[in-house]
């Protein structure tokens, strides 16, 4: 594995199409400051630049945490006034999020232990979340005093929908892995050893798929959500793979029996 990037606690590394994303702040379960906030923006342009990655796997640093949310010791310094919060909301951690979330390419959150506050926000920008039995989410942030800036909580409301958000915020309650996959914050959830095995499997999967048809098919899904119907232009948009090299080794790979070798283009 060639490691491309350090970026203070944010760590990237390709390997086989894959490039794995890991948040990594130890000692303290990998808890975002706002240093990694602006690292893990940098390191998704990164990611979205490199020309092979056909997938994005965001981890924590080891098995114990994902991320048990912001860095609350610097709180008092990077919020210490509305100019101060709003910068760090709105610069800080809305760009992180908004480069996870409007990545082209798949992303896969391999979740081990805690995902709790901004580690939920990351997690719920992703579009695949594998956690382990064992991992925990929540954003028990009303027992610290504050809110949750609309900004970030409307992912989670696009993702989960408006009771089980609050049910979430009102009781500040930490959920189970099973009580997450119910509720709609997972995809699945596996044992607590096969969850970097399951997030691998996952991206493999998804990096034997034609590159452009996945970037296609998160594109039409967002698009979706628009309550205003297809344009002419966009339905016509649809049918674009059909002047790829890819549609046709796919469809020649098909008659052929054999896998496609799929070159994104």
């Amino acid at each position: 594995m060639s490691t491309i990037s350090s970026t203070g606690e944010v760590l990237v590394a390709i390997q086989d199409q894959i490039a794995t994303l890991t948040l990594s702040n130890p000692g303290k379960l990998n808890a975002i400051n706002a240093h990694m906030w602006q690292a893990l923006r940098q390191a998704m342009q990164q990611i979205e630049a490199a020309p092979d990655v056909r997938c994005v796997i965001l981890r924590g640093r080891d098995d114990t945490a994902f991320a048990a949310g912001g860095d609350i010791e610097e709180f008092l310094t990077v919020r210490a006034s509305v100019e101060d919060a709003l910068h760090y909301h709105e610069t800080l951690v809305a760009s992180a999020l908004d480069a996870i979330r409007d990545c082209p390419i798949p992303t896969v959150a391999a979740i081990q232990g805690p995902c709790v506050g901004g580690g939920l926000e990351i997690a719920g920008c992703c579009d695949i979340r594998i956690a382990g039995e064992s991992a925990r989410f929540g954003a028990p942030i009303n027992r610290l005093g504050f809110s949750m800036y609309p900004g970030e909580m409307a992912g989670l409301l696009a993702l989960v929908g408006p009771a089980v958000l609050l049910e979430i915020l009102l009781e500040g309650r930490i959920l189970t892995a099973r009580e997450a996959l119910t509720k709609g914050l997972l995809t699945r959830v596996v044992d607590d050893e096969k969850v970097i095995d399951e997030a691998l499997t996952c991206a493999n999967r998804i990096a034997a798929g034609a590159p452009l048809v996945a970037r296609w098919h998160k594109h039409w899904v967002k698009r979706l959500r628009n309550p205003t119907p297809l344009g002419d232009d966009e339905k016509r948009a649809a049918f674009a793979f059909l002047d790829t090299r890819d549609y046709e080794e796919g469809m020649q790979a098909f008659f052929e029996k054999r896998p496609p070798r799929f070159e994104g283009r």
